[in-house]
């Protein structure tokens, strides 16, 4: 369990670093302010949940460096190709709230496993570390859900018709 747990934490941490390069990107992308704001807070606690994982690497006596995490590399990748495909506006506004909706939901599934994994093998610290950031996960996917139904949405059916 604990060379799964490490395995996972690694995973994790690569997919956080990859995210710190992608929201920049996002962000850039973006034509709706709430939107570029959303991504830089979200950037901003990512540098946060980079340092929770060393944290958690060190409670369990492991320096957390990361591993291949394809899974995070498809999302970004994709995330990327769309907006090379689209010209900037509210269409692509929607666009990468999809996008950055699918990386969140990826997390939510990591961490809600992490957790999961450290409260069963009574590593209590570790999981307390990572409900941390497994809440953060989910208020960045409620925001970024609020957005969309608020503005993001909306802007671009008005650009549509």
């Amino acid at each position: 369990m604990k060379a799964l747990m490490i395995e996972k934490l690694n995973q994790a941490y690569t997919a956080e670093k990859l995210a710190l390069e992608n929201l920049p990107k996002l962000a850039q992308a973006a034509t709706s302010s709430s939107l570029k704001q959303a991504f830089e807070t979200h950037r901003q606690e990512t540098q946060q949940q980079v340092s929770r994982l060393e944290q958690a690497g060190q409670q369990m006596g492991a320096q957390i460096q990361g591993a291949p995490c394809e899974a995070m590399q498809g999302l970004a990748a994709e995330a990327e190709r769309l907006i090379a495909q689209h010209q900037r506006g509210p269409l692509l506004d929607v666009i990468l709230v999809a996008s950055a909706q699918a990386i969140e939901h990826h997390e939510i599934a990591a961490y809600g496993t992490m957790r999961t994994l450290a409260r069963s093998s009574g590593l209590r610290p570790v999981a307390d570390l990572l409900e941390q950031t497994l809440k953060e996960e989910k208020a960045t996917d409620e925001k970024l859900t609020m957005l969309a139904e608020s503005e993001i949405n909306p802007a671009a059916m008005q650009q549509s018709v």
